[in-house]
């Protein structure tokens, strides 16, 4: 029978060994580290990536309609994996499966500053986007594992090291773009100092052997109505990571087209929007624990809407600078406050909760650049960000309507 939610198949069950149990608290700092550095190396790539799509756009003389189309690839090779995923990483174990994807997902980063024509990088694109949810579905496995040995929560920790990591891609793009470097060369510097990470830090990943249930579809309902909460919780999460996905693809292209940034300056958008996610991702327990998630999280949205609508009536550097850290602190805590909800709802287990509204979220990341380039083709990229900026109005009126604990 077809199997209707493939993302099904993330859900494992490990069991630790018990020598980890009993490890020592400097040990098991250095796997928390071990795998925090994964999250890294996974976050620079992409972030490196991101900040070299402007230059890829004019070496390749691409129109916002041609880079959306062609940014299409990436979903869709994270889209073909996603079925296997799951199994692989059951199969092989997610240490072994971290260390062969990410290896695959740089070798893949260097391949996309070898295209030169949209064919070539749609397919580069492809096979990054493919190892790229191969590698995330493993190392999110091992962050499990992790903060099980722990025993307390730092998986919004490990979150936190992916976006400093694109802070940190951000401010190599910027010292690459100064030195004049192709993205090619800047691509394969990245790559071989994620695998040398890699090399220091695969011996610290926790080895638990994973397996999962298999149920019969005897008397089961192929599609069951989910929880409205965790339905508003996704179009939540949709709104925030479609708002986080444009702002990874298109705001260097915005400061080079709209805003007519001078050089090295085109990358200062993207830089200005990692910073103020990075901190906020690791600010935003505080702020939760003070102000309540409600209030957070409507505040947020806000933050998103004004940025958005800032940097399109005001196209200048040093406004769009600031707009776009406001967009980057509104995002920040979005997501993660919306897993930990949907994980502590009463009427669904937590695994199936965590399905439902990662799936619908996550939508938002793949498909919102792409569209965006479409819009932007048709409308102008000012549109198509003033079209993103209503979503944070959404969030604040959608938490309004969901009981938020």
């Amino acid at each position: 029978m077809i199997n209707f939610n493939p993302l099904s198949l993330f859900q494992t069950k490990g069991k630790i060994k018990k020598v980890y149990r009993e490890a020592k608290a400097s040990y098991l700092n250095r796997i928390r580290f071990a795998v925090g550095m994964f999250y890294f190396g996974m976050g620079l790539s992409f972030a490196t990536w991101a900040s070299r799509i402007p230059d890829i756009k004019t070496a390749l003389h691409l129109t916002e309609g041609d880079l959306g189309s062609i940014l299409f690839a990436l979903p869709m090779g994270q889209l073909v994996i996603m079925p296997f995923s799951g199994k692989m990483v059951t199969k092989f174990g997610s240490h072994r499966i971290l260390v062969f994807s990410l290896i695959m997902y740089v070798l893949c980063l260097a391949n996309l500053g070898l295209a030169t024509t949209a064919f070539q990088l749609s397919v580069g694109l492809f096979l990054f986007g493919l190892f790229g949810n191969l590698a995330n579905i493993a190392v999110n496995t091992q962050g499990v594992y992790t903060e099980v040995l722990f025993k307390k929560t730092i998986m919004s920790s490990f979150h936190g090291m992916w976006s400093f990591a694109g802070f940190t891609g951000a401010l190599v793009g910027l010292g690459m773009l100064a030195l004049n470097l192709s993205p090619l060369h800047h691509f394969m510097i990245v790559g071989a100092i994620v695998i040398v990470m890699v090399a220091f830090n695969f011996k610290f990943l926790v080895r638990a052997k994973e397996k999962i249930k298999h149920k019969t579809s005897e008397g089961k309902k192929l599609f069951v109505k989910p929880d409205s909460t965790l339905i508003w919780l996704g179009v939540i999460g949709f709104c925030s990571m479609a708002s986080e996905g444009v702002m990874f693809d298109w705001s260097g292209v915005y400061f080079k087209d709209i805003v007519q940034a001078p050089g090295p300056l085109v990358i200062l958008g993207y830089t200005s929007f990692m910073i103020m996610m990075a901190s906020g991702r690791f600010l935003g327990d505080g702020l939760i624990n003070k102000f309540g998630r409600e209030r957070v999280m409507q505040i947020s949205g806000v933050m998103i809407s004004a940025g958005l609508f800032t940097a399109v009536f005001l196209p200048y550097i040093i406004p769009c600078t600031i707009a776009f850290m406001a967009v980057g602190l509104g995002v920040a805590t979005i997501v993660p406050t919306v897993y930990s909800m949907a994980g502590k709802n009463p009427t669904v287990p937590p695994g199936e909760a965590l399905t439902i509204v990662s799936s619908v979220s996550f939508l938002g990341f793949l498909m919102g650049p792409p569209v965006i380039g479409h819009i932007a083709q048709n409308f102008g990229l000012q549109f198509s960000f003033a079209f993103i900026g209503i979503f944070g109005v959404l969030i604040a009126f959608m938490v309004s309507k969901i009981r938020v604990p």
